[in-house]
């Protein structure tokens, strides 16, 4: 019961959200994601949509709550290769071991990798998950994780 009646709304909305993220988010790539996102959520909370005309406007009210998520991300990831990159400007004078790069070898592999395709790449989450063969999610965790991982090596260590 509960699949026919997210297929229906899904048939009856996703088109409608699609437009909402296409007009809002650059680069348009993360527009497919983000109504991922939005009926990811209507699927777990379906039994509480409302019906009808109703549906439509507590989708884009989801969709809203998704794009402002997104936009707080795409800030924080802007800012932390933002410094990454001064780290790494203010380290090419040195004999290779700046603390950045030093941090960045005390990271797992995969971390390294991600972190290197985004913000030494320029790649989107999107396109890193097509070449890692990995879903746009999964990358998005990765990099949540690895830049998280960095902060804390790039991090001050108090003397003990």
């Amino acid at each position: 019961m509960n699949g026919a009646r997210f297929e229906e709304l899904y048939a009856a909305h996703s088109h409608r959200i699609l437009g909402f993220f296409l007009r809002r988010v650059e680069p348009g790539e993360d527009a497919a994601d983000l109504v991922t996102e939005v009926f990811t959520i209507a699927w777990r909370r379906i039994a509480t949509v409302p019906e009808g005309e109703e549906a439509k406007l507590w989708l884009y009210g989801v969709a809203r709550k998704v794009l402002a998520n997104h936009r707080r991300g795409s800030v924080r990831r802007h800012r932390l290769a933002e410094r990454l990159r001064e780290h790494l400007a203010a380290s090419q004078g040195d004999d290779g071991g700046s603390h950045v790069r030093q941090a960045l070898a005390r990271l797992p592999q995969k971390d390294r990798e991600v972190l290197a395709l985004s913000v030494w790449e320029g790649l989107s989450a999107p396109e890193i998950a097509h070449l890692l063969g990995l879903r746009p999610e999964a990358v998005r965790s990765r990099l949540a994780r690895a830049r998280a991982r960095l902060r804390d090596e790039l991090s001050p260590q108090p003397a003990g």
